[in-house]
């Protein structure tokens, strides 16, 4: 068997149906679906009974121990020759398989696959919001995939330096997982973890921009801000796994967090100085140190509404896009201050703030 397909599930029955049923429209069919229960209070095991005749479909339920423990307990009851990392929240469109095949072997069968296999130890796609997706999902991808926020890193675009595969659509060498020993017992950022393991032990990495995927990621902002938050701190706790990974693209946003706070912070105390000030016309006076902090925020909220506005074709997803952008950059921002100052000034051991309630 070519492929092994492992998705780690957390009380999401209905996202499992949705992926599983992407999956049974693939014209290529070379591939088994593992689907591991994290200790779900809503289990999705009925889901999975009925494409039990439609796809050749393996159900766990074990106790939660965290997606990568989880992607591990698939890993070892796989039996594919490469092992396809899924999060439970995508969708597949019809051809995602067999442009992964295709990436991989060339479209072709055989003694030649295998020796055109091995120029790729480890690969991943990117994603995209679906049309089906809501106003506040749509944001969100943008938001996470914009040049405007993340600098591009999860736009799918190809890079200079080294490609390092996100979990939610990740491929790799079955025997190279076994090697490593998978994904570590970090509850977030266990990803990219991973992914520097992989490049650091010398084997190649790619970016396969055919094989990508819908992604939904968080359905409002509560759960992307802790979703963001989480991985704020998991930058600090991957910069000390792993020194010298971290780039001047992951300080932006606790760049541009300090920045918002000291602007806003301004723009009060303008304002506080047009009641309260001396003088007998304060209003002027101070109105330009009121007003003035205020205009970048304006200029890049302006600038993020007409980007997602017209990619996405809406103006109502252009407005939820400057909240998306700054949930996403500012709780991130928060997370990497908060983690910099408990691990780098007080010197604590690894942890992370939000665990279960990240899933729900």
């Amino acid at each position: 068997m070519k492929y092994s397909v492992i998705v780690p599930v957390y009380n999401r029955p209905d996202e499992v149906e949705e992926l599983l049923a992407s999956l049974d429209r693939q014209s290529m069919k070379d591939f088994e679906v593992i689907i591991v229960e994290d200790g779900s209070a809503v289990p999705c095991e009925g889901v999975c009974r009925r494409y039990a005749g439609r796809l050749d479909i393996h159900y766990y339920n074990k106790q939660n121990s965290g997606p990568g423990q989880s992607r591990n307990y698939g890993a070892d009851r796989a039996s594919g020759a490469f092992l396809l990392i899924l999060d439970s929240d995508v969708v597949l469109p019809d051809g995602y398989m067999e442009a992964v095949d295709n990436e991989l072997y060339g479209g072709s069968c055989g003694a030649s696959s295998v020796r055109q296999s091995t120029s790729c130890d480890a690969f991943g796609g990117p994603d995209a919001a679906h049309e089906s997706f809501t106003p506040t999902q749509k944001a969100i991808s943008y938001s996470m995939t914009s040049f405007f926020t993340t600098g591009g890193i999860r736009g799918g675009k190809t890079k200079l330096d080294k490609f390092f595969p996100r979990s939610f659509n990740m491929g790799i060498r079955r025997e190279v997982y076994q090697k490593l020993g998978g994904f570590s017992k970090m509850r977030f950022g266990e990803d990219i973890d991973f992914s520097y393991r992989i490049v650091e032990a010398g084997y190649k990495t790619r970016l396969f921009p055919t094989a990508w995927v819908w992604h939904k990621r968080r359905t409002d902002y509560r759960k992307f801000w802790r979703q963001v938050y989480n991985s704020g701190i998991a930058r600090i706790n991957l910069e000390k796994r792993h020194p010298g990974t971290m780039k001047l693209v992951h300080m932006l946003p606790m760049v541009f967090t300090v920045g918002v706070v000291m602007l806003l912070c301004i723009s009060f105390t303008g304002r506080m100085l047009m009641v309260y000030g001396p003088g007998p016309d304060p209003l002027h006076r101070w109105y330009w140190l009121c007003a003035a902090p205020l205009v970048p925020l304006l200029l890049y909220s302006l600038l993020i509404a007409v980007d997602a506005g017209v990619r996405y074709k809406s103006v109502g997803v252009g407005v939820k896009s400057i909240v998306a952008a700054f949930v996403q950059l500012m709780g991130y921002g928060c997370g990497f201050l908060y983690a910099w100052w408990q691990r780098c000034v007080l010197g604590k051991d690894e942890f992370h703030a939000f665990d279960k309630t990240f899933y729900k």
